[in-house]
């Protein structure tokens, strides 16, 4: 039975798939904003120890598995020979297998050529989800992100051309007062250059990560909504699906680009309106933390 070190996380999307910690913590866990695996030492587990969890489900179970994660931070960046060899085990035990999935960071991009990612897509890894955090250089730079926008798109676009569905997040609030419209359209930006099949917002949030933080003139409620506004009615992509459903987020947004997005500006703007109702609230800083790990 599949073995984990803990904390384990995974997309809200991959609720119903079975996990495989095939690699333990993040190979680029420099971000300042990240908490998720500051506890743990970066490490490829063996591809002898993960087929064994492989073929140990029960029997009675393996037909009834369709989806399967790999986690955990961007188990992408695992050796090419290694994670077909893994791919393979997993399509050989359950034979209604349809999809695979992982995160991806962009240093786990660099690894794979796009000949590479073609033939993992025809093992069924179809999915990868992606945090681009923001697609102004000045906020990447201030994060530690390791890369800019434009290295981001190009290996994001690899990805995609190679048939491998992305979903892709971004933080509102993560430049802070100060670059909060210019943050919202060059996200925009970026994501109407890529068009990803997803994209996601969340609200940065404290996790281990009150250092970055304390750095931030963090943004209101009021500056966040306006931020989001700014992105939403930025969009053109040539057909996503959004989604603002994080726990995080104090504003749920859910729609498909092109065709919803006048109405998501709506969604927005009466948001803002019914807050104004309620004294104080759109001058407050969102408080929400994690602090279970």
């Amino acid at each position: 039975m599949p073995c984990y070190e803990e904390p384990l996380f995974r997309p809200p999307s991959e609720a119903r798939s079975l996990i495989f910690q095939i690699t333990v913590g993040c190979s680029q866990n420099t971000c300042t904003f990240c908490g998720m695996y500051k506890g743990k030492r970066f490490r490829l587990r063996s591809v002898e120890e993960i087929i064994k969890e492989i073929e140990e489900i029960p029997a009675i179970y393996k037909p009834k598995i369709d989806r399967v994660f790999l986690a955990d931070g961007d188990a992408l960046v695992y050796p090419f020979d290694g994670l077909l060899e893994i791919l393979n085990s997993l399509s050989k035990a359950y034979p209604n297998l349809t999809r695979v999935g992982s995160y991806s960071s962009p240093n786990s991009m660099t690894t794979k050529s796009p000949e590479q990612l073609a033939l993992l897509r025809g093992k069924r890894l179809r999915i990868l989800y992606f945090g681009l955090e923001s697609g102004d250089d000045e906020t990447l730079l201030r994060i530690k992100k390791g890369f800019t926008a434009d290295e981001m798109a190009m290996l994001s676009i690899k990805v995609r051309e190679a048939g491998i569905k992305l979903s892709v997040t971004a933080i509102l609030g993560l430049a802070g007062r100060g670059r909060s419209l210019e943050h919202a359209r060059a996200t925009a930006a970026w994501i109407n250059r890529v068009n990803p099949e997803y994209f996601s917002l969340l609200t940065l949030f404290q996790r281990h990560n009150e250092d970055f933080v304390r750095t931030l003139d963090q943004c209101t409620r009021r500056e966040l909504m306006l931020e989001a506004r700014e992105l939403l009615s930025s969009l053109n992509p040539a057909r996503t699906i959004l989604r603002s459903n994080h726990v995080s987020n104090f504003l749920t947004l859910e729609g498909s680009y092109p065709k919803d997005r006048e109405r998501l500006v709506r969604d927005v703007d009466s948001a803002m309106e019914k807050a104004a109702g309620y004294p104080g609230f759109l001058d407050e800083v969102p408080e929400y933390t994690e602090e279970y790990y």
